[in-house]
């Protein structure tokens, strides 16, 4: 009989997930693992039977994490800028949880961060609706481009490369979400994509 593991599942997790954020998910083995444990590397494969299930674990837990974030943010009074926010929040707060969940391939080849985009796009769509006075077509192109800009925002903190203050950065989406917004409401087809560009930018440089 195997001896009985003093560590529960969950605390195991709980130290993969401190190694993670001290050192990125690729730092996570045996050994580090066994080491932020203060034991062998015995009690790791009693619970884990591979190091990648203990990363597919910490992928969960950042997961969780990163919820709880978009959940604060569906609290605050214009909930689709709270989550924008909370995600640059996540990015500044929990740099190496966040490359694990957005800058990092799934297994299947897939992309975290499009993943990421729909869900929000999903949790979103309703307010942005009755804020905008939009159809569910329309708030997801809006909700689409709002988010690649607060994706770039929060890759460049993640990365060291971002010299906004928080104050600054929702100046910044509060310009695109009204340049955004006034071209759905002025310009037909904008949000369908079949406007004339042509016409539109001629227009635009006479002004």
């Amino acid at each position: 009989m195997a001896p009985k593991n003093k560590f529960t599942k969950e605390e195991m997790v709980a130290a993969a997930v401190r190694v993670v954020r001290a050192r990125g998910i690729d730092a996570l083995t045996a050994k580090a693992l066994s080491a932020e444990l203060g034991v062998s590397t015995q009690p790791v494969f009693t619970c884990f039977h591979t190091i990648d299930e203990a990363k597919r674990e910490v992928c969960s837990a950042a997961e969780r994490v990163y919820d709880r974030y978009v959940g604060e943010g569906l609290q605050m009074p214009i909930p689709f800028l709270g989550v924008g926010m909370q995600y640059m929040r996540f990015a500044k707060e929990e740099p190496e949880l966040y490359r694990l969940l957005f800058l990092t391939k799934h297994e299947d080849g897939g992309s975290s961060a499009m993943d990421a985009l729909h869900h929000s796009q999903d949790l979103v769509r309703e307010s942005l609706q009755q804020t905008y006075h939009i159809d569910a077509p329309t708030a997801d192109r809006y909700f689409r481009d709002m988010w690649l800009v607060v994706h770039s925002l929060a890759t460049l903190i993640v990365t060291g490369d971002c010299s906004y203050s928080e104050q600054e950065m929702s100046e910044i989406l509060t310009g695109f979400s009204v340049s955004l917004c006034k071209a759905i409401k002025e310009i037909p087809g904008f949000a369908e994509n079949n406007f004339d560009r042509d016409a539109v930018f001629h227009e635009l440089v006479k002004k």
